[in-house]
């Protein structure tokens, strides 16, 4: 479907246009860059600060100062591209052309699409307004992970509540992995045996890939955590201090509890970007129409995506973004060499499980769950939390980010072959 939007500004044309400036836009412009260093990009991306994400449950646990988690995003846009500081109005995919907000279009012979996702806040009554008060928070929220350390330092004795809602989500272990931290320091603080600690899952099990619940099981136990499935929260009035959980049965009635705490972390329900969800770019659940394997769109074959815009039945994660911008980069150069598409991408994504201060269960896996591990053993043994792993998230993984998957060095991620 053609955008009924106007170009009423210049056109400029480039080889590759991207959309989107995070982990996926920057990774997959830098490997690109890497395989044809004559092909002329540009960067559509309208934020002034570049966040690494994956640090922020880090800081809600008081592990990384807030600092650490963002650069100006003119100090990691790479120097060999174009970049537009401004929002998409919309795609015109029929006649390879980007809209902008100020009235001017991109053309393209390929386009790249990682928009990301949308947190729809919104979509939990009164979630919003009470952030930052009353004890509710968020890590998803900029700014918010702050609060949270903040929080979990003051409560000594009352009820925290944890929410999921339904999948997909970016980072499907976040939520837990908040509670986990709170949780260990509540008790080497000697006050969790005060604490009434409940987990409120949207969803049917603790995690998504069986092979790792044993794992994880033995930390609820540990911290003596009331499990809550198929409950899924839909209002929050921080004043009073309530939540209400709705529960679901297997014949499909569903019932609204109130809840009252001490302290909440929320996690809001998430889409795709409207540019996307409301567009024939989409699938039927309102994501990045794309062939799991290829990452190349299942109807305009100069169209890729990656990130958490992805339609793709994987983990949406940092991870993943690492394994897909190889993947990418390939069939993409190969496009436009009018060359067969050999790169593919298997699924993988990584959830590095923080059980405590110390210890993480470090999940890699892909399509159907399918273990995909890429470390030693003594790194990953998904049976167990282990030391080794936290020192790979909390010392490597940010520098890894920051010097190795945002310029290029593909680590680990050299594409499967179809």
């Amino acid at each position: 479907m053609t955008s009924n939007a106007t170009v009423t500004g210049n056109v400029k044309t480039y080889t590759v246009v991207i959309v989107g400036g995070g982990a996926a836009g920057i990774s997959v412009a830098s490997s690109i860059h890497k395989r044809d260093s004559s092909i002329d990009i540009a960067i559509i991306e309208p934020a002034d600060t570049h966040h690494y994400q994956p640090g922020w449950t880090m800081v809600g646990g008081g592990v990384f100062r807030p600092e650490v988690t963002s650069r100006p995003m003119a100090d990691v846009m790479p120097r060999f591209v174009s970049w537009y500081q401004q929002a998409v109005s919309s795609v015109d995919q029929d006649n390879d052309q980007v809209l902008l907000k100020d009235g001017s279009a991109l053309e393209y012979k390929a386009l790249v699409l990682a928009p990301g996702l949308e947190l729809n806040w919104g979509g939990i009554e009164g979630l919003e307004e009470a952030l930052g008060s009353n004890g509710v928070t968020s890590n998803y929220r900029e700014g918010m992970a702050s609060y949270t350390w903040e929080m979990v330092q003051s409560l000594k004795k009352g009820r925290a509540l944890f929410s999921q809602p339904p999948m997909p989500i970016k980072c499907a272990g976040a939520p837990q992995k908040a509670m986990y931290l709170s949780a260990d320091y509540w008790l080497k603080h000697g006050v969790l045996n005060n604490v009434d600690v409940q987990f409120h899952n949207a969803g049917a099990v603790l995690f998504g890939v069986a092979d790792y619940v044993p794992a994880l099981e033995a930390y609820i136990q540990k911290y003596g955590i009331d499990l809550n499935f198929q409950s899924t929260l839909v209002a929050v009035n921080g004043p009073t201090k309530t939540a209400v959980f709705r529960s679901a049965d297997g014949e499909g009635n569903s019932q609204d509890r109130e809840v009252t705490f001490d302290m909440l972390h929320a996690v809001p329900p998430q889409r795709a970007p409207k540019l996307i969800r409301e567009s024939d770019l989409a699938n039927e659940g309102g994501w990045l129409n794309l062939e799991d394997d290829t990452l190349r769109h299942k109807t305009y074959a100069n169209i890729f995506g990656l990130g958490d815009v992805s339609g793709t039945g994987n983990a949406k994660t940092a991870a993943a973004v690492r394994k897909q911008a190889p993947v990418v980069a390939e069939n993409l150069v190969a496009t436009l060499r009018n060359q067969p598409l050999q790169a593919a991408y298997l699924g993988y994504g990584s959830c590095p499980l923080t059980v405590e201060n110390g210890k993480i269960v470090l999940a890699e896996f892909g399509y159907g769950g399918v273990l995909q591990p890429s470390f030693p053993k003594w790194i990953n043994d998904g049976t167990k939390a282990t030391r080794a792993a936290w020192w790979l998230k909390a010392k490597q993984l940010p520098a890894l980010y920051w010097h190795g998957m945002l310029k290029g060095h593909e680590w680990l991620a050299k594409p499967a072959r179809r």
